[in-house]
């Protein structure tokens, strides 16, 4: 086990990757495409082989938050906009599931915008989505101590920040931060570092930045990291 795996052990989190996958909806023909990960937070199994459309993705949406949606994808349509909501789903099986989807322009080879491109990121409290297998860290961890004590400052901080601009918990955090690490090949510690940066760079009075604001952050943060901590706007 290495430092990083050590370090997630001992913050309580379980190893399987975060549940979060990327989707692509194309404006000219609203053809989505989406990753088995998505297709999995929706409730489908791999080899199901669903093909994702408007109607099946609106279906999907909680009846209280379907309007909300709706409405939403009508303004996507309509100004080509970038995507950032909260919302529930109700998936395959019946449960309902707390989603975070970001999402920005998808350009072709011209330049062009075509679409959006995106992710779902499933933030639905822990203990609603099933139970984490139990898994013995403790020696592993022990030998590491010193180690974790120096480099949880970061990760610590950026948890907290996601944590108010999302409104999740602790565990959910820390998994989305995580994700991010996996999905661009970036050390854990080095992208809270970066991110911590970013956030705390941001301008503001008394209202908090928009959660718009920290999607972009989050989603950009791996290409500042050992260059420029400038924000790019």
């Amino acid at each position: 086990m290495d430092a990083e795996s050590i370090e997630q052990a001992a913050l309580g989190v379980d190893d399987g990757a975060p549940l979060a996958g990327w989707f692509n909806f194309h404006f000219e023909d609203e053809r989505w495409e989406w990753s088995p990960e998505v297709a999995r937070i929706h409730g489908y199994a791999p080899a199901e082989c669903v093909t994702p459309t408007t109607d099946l993705v609106m279906r999907h949406k909680h009846p209280d938050d379907r309007p909300k949606m709706a409405a939403m994808l009508e303004l996507v349509r309509r100004t080509r906009q970038a995507i950032s909501t909260r919302h529930r789903i109700i998936d395959a099986t019946g449960a309902t599931r707390d989603v975070i989807v970001l999402g920005e322009h998808l350009h072709d080879e011209t330049g062009a915008e075509v679409g959006i491109h995106g992710f779902y990121i499933d933030v639905t409290p822990i203990g609603q989505d099933g139970p984490t297998p139990e898994r013995d860290y403790q020696r592993d961890i022990s030998a590491a101590v010193s180690e974790i004590a120096e480099s949880r400052g970061p990760i610590e901080r950026v948890k907290g920040m996601l944590m108010l601009a999302y409104r999740i918990d602790e565990h959910r955090a820390f998994q989305l931060l995580r994700w991010r690490s996996q999905e661009t090949n970036v050390k854990l510690r080095a992208l809270a570092i970066q991110l911590a940066v970013d956030l705390v760079a941001l301008e503001y009075d008394e209202t908090l930045p928009s959660r718009s604001s920290v999607d972009r952050l989050l989603l950009t943060a791996h290409l500042r990291v050992g260059g420029s901590s400038a924000v790019a706007s």
